[in-house]
């Protein structure tokens, strides 16, 4: 009995693991240098993949159930051991259970910048990071690829050892999409979803692992990117130049602190910016073309002077040159006598008005 007794302690009758954490990805069963019995129960409990290696080669892979370690159940094992028929002897070999279940909240982000290639800004630099979710889909090479030989492989470690592939990955997906700049900097959320389906055909047959979930959360760019997509949005936003200047005008004079001669010379100011702007959008065609060291000649004929902007006054500026009260010029704008243009609330009046009014 005692010889049987030691016989038995010598061989494995149940392979089982429980997952007792939330961070394990792979874990090789303990066999203690024992041997695995004939028809010994091997246990697989959802969410787990159990995987046979002998003598470093892979072997079969059995999911969630009970099952009896026989010649038909492992067939490949059998064929490595070189049992044509069955077996009856005891055998070695290691068994890793592999979590299958979804891994929530993993964070990437890239070290280094990325250098890609863009349409409107040439060779760009971006920093990015974020999020994502991901189950193993394929034992075999996440063990080969990823675990390796680790006993008890732990979340810690994948990210350590996944968060360069995985940069890696998205700045080759990235490259290939050819995503605008613009594009990258603003709208994350539809950048993680379009990216997700090309990294995870990469990961898949790189790694074993599949991506459920890739959220981006920020994207950086160098400073004089951020400029420069700061002057573009701005010059959307004005869109166009003459009614931009006529609406700064027009909150000058509501807010009182453009005088008539502040006013011409900001409306004198904005017609050069814009005839500038319209010369530019025109091309150079009937300019000779510029050269080191040469200084343009003046035009043959000078452009004739353009007339001068037209001078508004507020009431309390025609109170002040009549020497009357801004009660008495309005009372004479409601009842026509002196012309004038209300705008909103505010009435404006011309210089030209005035002098008819004085004159009258």
């Amino acid at each position: 009995m005692a010889i049987m007794d030691f016989l038995n302690r010598q061989f494995i009758d149940v392979i089982e693991w429980t997952d007792d954490s939330r961070d394990t990805l792979s874990y090789r069963f303990p066999d203690d240098d024992k041997q695995i019995k004939n028809e010994a129960q091997l246990i697989v409990r959802e969410s787990q993949i159990a995987q046979f290696v002998y003598v470093g080669q892979f072997a079969d892979t059995l999911g969630p159930g009970r099952h009896t370690l026989k010649t038909e159940n492992i067939p490949i094992l059998s064929d490595l051991l070189g049992w044509k028929y069955k077996f009856q002897t005891p055998f070695k070999a290691d068994v890793y259970y592999v979590v299958t279940r979804v891994f929530t909240g993993n964070k990437w982000g890239t070290s280094n910048p990325v250098m890609m290639r863009d349409a409107d800004f040439g060779v760009v630099r971006m920093r990015a990071f974020g999020t994502y979710d991901f189950k193993i889909v394929d034992p075999v090479k996440f063990l080969k690829e990823v675990a390796g030989t680790d006993h008890h492989f732990r979340l810690d470690e994948f990210n350590d050892v996944m968060r360069s592939r995985l940069v890696s990955v998205f700045s080759e997906t990235l490259a290939k999409a050819k995503v605008p700049a613009l594009d990258v900097a603003t709208r994350y959320s539809e950048l993680g979803e379009a990216l997700l389906e090309p990294i995870n055909v990469a990961t898949r047959e790189k790694y074993g692992i599949e991506l459920t979930a890739f959220v981006v959360e920020n994207v950086s760019v160098p400073p004089e990117l951020e400029q420069a997509i700061d002057k573009r949005g701005a010059m959307t936003a004005i869109g166009n130049l003459n009614d931009y200047v006529k609406y700064n005008m027009g909150n000058a004079l509501a807010e009182g602190k453009a005088g008539t001669a502040g006013i011409g010379a900001e409306l004198a100011a904005g017609l050069a910016m814009g005839q500038s702007m319209m010369q530019g959008m025109a091309g150079g065609a009937a300019q000779a073309p510029s050269q080191p060291g040469l200084v343009p000649q003046a035009p043959a004929a000078a452009a004739a002077p353009a007339a001068a902007p037209i001078a508004l006054m507020t009431p309390e500026q025609v109170a002040e040159a009549l020497g009357v009260s801004p009660a008495d010029v309005l009372q004479e704008l409601e009842a026509g006598n002196l012309k004038g243009r209300k705008i909103g609330s505010q009435w404006r009046v011309p210089q030209a008005a005035l002098d008819e009014f004085l004159k009258g």
